[in-house]
């Protein structure tokens, strides 16, 4: 029977250690049995098997879940980037005691391999050298596979990103279909989503006191499948709760009416009727409920509440209801009033529960402050990892982003709520890297997270937090319940750039500028001290369509905060330089839009040297516009807001085509495109027209500024180069 949920949670540091933490601390996760004999040890308690080469740094997840798990008293092997051919690697440690926990790495195993364009990757920046292809497509599942091969018997836990991503039924980008959740595909005992460590450590105590993996049924940020709902439960049809119905206008993209008053579902034979296709799993339809059912859902009585989501079998042939079923999934996210989720897969059911209680500052000092080597395992010969130098000298001070954007998966990941650091945790972790980290010089890369200036900015209102189901908290405008104040972010910069022996304290992580503008001394501090020589920020488009669709703000928020940029750089007599991101064919995008948008780059002197078109990655809410054609951010129906999508690879190319007017190489496919669009206006040598009349002769490539010559960086800016654009990692993610 299934067990209560709580909110009330037991912290990482409270539980009795395991037996096993009379062997201290290992200097680096064994990943060989000759590393276990020399740590004297006959047996794993723990088998982690991940996609990503093992760097012993908080900022990969194998490291973060192995050294929290072995802080627990628990011996925790690695095994790394396996030969997937056959079930011998994953034999190497022996059989774990209590379970293997599989992640694919830091990233989807197929955003890792494919470009935009379905191209395969010849590198692989989570690889030594560089070097593509150690990991295998859908990695999660060849290597749950692999290890049910290897140990019948032995629990099979999978995580991370990929299973985060991938929990219910879902669009494939390169399939180009939708598949069932990747734990029905991998035959895994248990899915962990989103930050794991509650999940992880609870499940590691659990099995270690004798409960077997089927009974780990109550621990929230967990998925599993089940044969039928368990007594005691009230399940309830998501049409009921998010009917799809007429589309209104609204000030918000969530529409936030009390359940009870939902307007009634316009029956057209297929919206309301569609969602009992796969039924008689036990969810009543709103009308039939007793008065004291509905009363239960209308103060909120979610504890014992399951939410039916359209099956499998259904959003796979049913775009509409595909579109609903990821609204209804992005609806309940809210650690504070998320209800559970289940879902036909074909057979079984896929049983989701409620996300994971955020980690207090104590807890997340906890994680971080564990004795991490910060350098790659010496199996690897000093090999060269790009991710890893990359983050070697950064140091992550928050998780969570509340931004909402809907290309971006870092909320469905991480959560909208931030949790942070101490600044004590942060300020020794600078120590310890100054101290310990070979190579370093003095500059800290980066300090930041997700998002640069989200570190505790939070809503005024636990009450409020914990009951609010809007997606954003700075979309369509920043929420007045929203408290903007960066003084500690401020504080934290001084203190760290103050530190003995740190020449430069660098901000990287993406800056959301329309909520630093709140704070005009947050980004004084940031300009006089912190930028060296240019700042990325992304305003991703120009255009009020796109953005809407992105729920990103106006251009005009990148102009206010671009004259703060100018200003604070003039006063500390810098000469500093502002690189905009921008996103090409992303869901909502218009040719007009993107003509636009070039004309809007020419007025302004940027000229992008690498661009980005967008990537439909698993669950994102424009991930579904893209595959539906519909719009997840309001009601859908067969006749609601149709969304312009690029998908046929001519129209993506002339999006990006647009995004880099300056390459002559582009310019036939753009006369084209603006005489067939009637802007033959904008074809011609003045100097408000976009493109030539002229064919230059070429060999058919483009060198950029940068590639033809060494010319310093200030002086390329100078001359209206746009040095990149989205050519950096995601963001660090456990």
């Amino acid at each position: 029977m299934q067990e209560q949920l709580s909110s009330k949670v037991r912290a990482l540091f409270d539980y009795p250690p395991y037996w096993a933490e009379c062997y201290g601390r290992a200097p680096f996760l064994p990943m060989s049995r000759h590393e276990m004999d020399e740590l004297g040890w006959d047996s794993c308690d723990i088998i982690v098997v991940t996609g990503d080469a093992y760097v012993d740094s908080p900022s990969f997840g194998m490291a973060i879940v192995g050294r929290l798990l072995e802080s627990h008293g628990f011996r925790v092997g690695i095994i790394s980037q396996p030969d997937w051919h056959n079930k011998d690697p994953f034999q190497a440690l022996g059989r774990p005691n209590l379970f293997f926990g599989v992640t694919a790495g830091n990233m989807d195993s197929m955003i890792n391999r494919y470009t935009a364009d379905r191209k395969v990757r010849s590198d692989d920046a989570y690889s030594p050298d560089n070097i593509g292809g150690k990991r295998p497509d859908r990695s999660s599942i060849v290597y749950a596979q692999r290890c049910r091969e290897a140990y019948a018997d032995a629990p099979v836990v999978i995580g991370g990103i990929e299973a985060s991503l991938r929990r219910i039924a879902h669009y494939d980008y390169w399939q180009d279909k939708v598949r069932r959740s990747i734990l029905a595909d991998s035959k895994a005992d248990l899915l962990v989503y989103g930050n794991g460590e509650r999940a992880i450590v609870d499940i590691a105590h659990g099995l270690a006191s004798g409960r077997s993996i089927d009974s780990l049924r109550d621990i929230r940020g967990t998925a599993y499948m089940i044969s039928d709902i368990p007594t005691g439960w009230t399940v309830i049809d998501s049409s009921n709760v998010d009917k799809p119905g007429r589309i209104e206008k609204h000030s918000n993209p969530y529409e936030m009416l009390p359940e009870n008053e939902q307007p009634a579902c316009e029956s057209n034979g297929t919206d309301s009727t569609a969602t009992n296709a796969d039924a008689n799993d036990g969810a009543v339809p709103l009308k039939f409920m007793s008065k004291q059912e509905r009363a239960a859902i209308r103060r909120g009585d979610r504890d014992r509440t399951v939410l039916r989501l359209p099956s499998f079998d259904v959003v796979k042939n049913n775009k509409v209801l595909y579109a609903h079923a990821n609204r209804v999934l992005h609806l309940e996210t809210n650690p504070g009033n998320a209800r559970a989720l289940v879902q036909n897969q074909g057979g079984q059911k896929l049983w989701v529960n409620p996300p994971p209680i955020p980690l207090s500052t104590e807890e997340m000092d906890y994680v971080f402050d564990q004795p991490f080597a910060r350098v790659p395992h010496p199996g690897y010969n000093n090999a060269k990892i790009p991710a890893y130098d990359m983050i070697r000298f950064s140091v992550n001070i928050m998780r969570g982003c509340f931004g909402g954007c809907t290309f971006c998966s870092i909320t469905e990941h991480e959560g909208r709520v931030i949790q942070n650091r101490s600044e004590d945790s942060i300020i020794r972790e600078i120590e310890d890297m100054r101290d310990n980290v070979p190579g370093f010089t003095g500059v800290v890369s980066d300090l930041g997270g997700p998002t640069a200036n989200m570190y505790r900015i939070a809503c005024k209102s636990k009450e409020i937090e914990a009951n609010c189901r809007l997606p954003s908290c700075v979309y369509p405008g920043i929420c007045s319940n929203l408290n903007t104040d960066h003084s500690s972010l401020i504080k934290l910069y001084k203190r760290a750039r103050e530190l003995p022996g740190v020449k430069k304290v660098l901000i990287a992580s993406g800056l959301r500028y329309d909520l630093a503008v709140e704070s005009p001394e947050y980004v004084e501090e940031l300009v006089t001290h912190h930028v060296g020589g240019y700042l990325k920020i992304a305003p991703e488009h120009t255009e009020r369509g796109p953005l809407d669709k992105m729920m990103k703000p106006g251009i005009g928020a990148y102009d206010e905060f671009k004259a703060l940029f100018e200003k604070f750089s003039k006063k500390a007599g810098k000469e500093q330089y502002l690189i905009p991101y921008f996103i090409a064919a992303h869901p909502g995008t218009t040719d007009e839009d993107m003509m636009n948008l070039a004309l809007w780059l020419k007025r302004n002197g940027f000229r992008a040297d690498q661009v980005q078109n967008f990537y439909p990655s698993p669950m994102a809410s424009a991930t579904t516009m893209y595959y539906t054609g519909k719009n997840p951010l309001k009601r859908v129906r067969n006749n609601s807001e149709s969304v312009s999508v690029a998908k046929s690879s001519q129209q993506r190319a002339l999006h990006k085509a647009f995004l880099r007017y300056h390459d002559s190489n582009n310019w036939p496919m753009l006369r084209e495109a603006l005489k067939r669009m009637g802007r033959v206006d904008l074809i011609g040598n003045g100097k408000h027209q976009l493109i030539p009349s002229y064919q230059p002769k070429s060999d058919g490539s483009y060198h950029s500024a940068r590639r033809k010559n060494s010319t310093p960086v200030r002086k390329q800016m100078k001359k209206g180069t746009l040095l990149s654009q989205h050519t950096g990692l995601p963001p660090r993610e456990t």
